[in-house]
């Protein structure tokens, strides 16, 4: 698995963490981070490339949260973003993220990314519903 995907997965952890828990505000997060960090001490020997790209990831889609949300409401036209799984709609931040905000990133790129998390962190149907609605607002962009 290469730095990048990694640092997506521990981003998603994060963001499910810090929603789930209602974690809100920089100083906030930047201790859920710390903490996230010392509890798994095998990513703290991961080289700083995953560390910097997954909170990059993390401080992004918390900064531009509304925009993202916005995004992704209007592209699942059948599915209220609080309807949604907690571990789907932030894979679908994430890479909204990306798709909207890092230009080096190819989209084709996000959107295997997106859809190969939510394999593996998602239900049966994860993968197929993020590329549906991942489809649509790369289509849109």
């Amino acid at each position: 698995m290469g730095n990048r995907r990694k640092a997506r997965e521990c981003a998603l952890q994060l963001l499910y963490d810090l929603e789930f828990s209602g974690i809100n505000g920089d100083a906030d997060t930047s201790l859920a981070i710390n903490d996230y960090w010392a509890a798994f001490p095998d990513l703290g020997a991961a080289s700083d490339d995953i560390h910097e790209f997954a909170e990059m990831l993390v401080r992004g889609v918390r900064n531009q949260i509304s925009e993202i949300d916005a995004v992704i409401q209007a592209a699942s036209t059948n599915w209220k973003l609080e309807r949604m799984a907690l571990v789907d709609r932030n894979i679908l931040r994430l890479a909204t993220f990306e798709l909207k905000h890092l230009e080096d990133i190819p989209p084709k790129v996000s959107l295997n990314e997106a859809i190969e998390i939510a394999k593996r962190y998602g239900s049966e149907d994860s993968g197929s519903f993020i590329n549906g609605i991942l489809d649509k607002i790369s289509s849109s962009s």
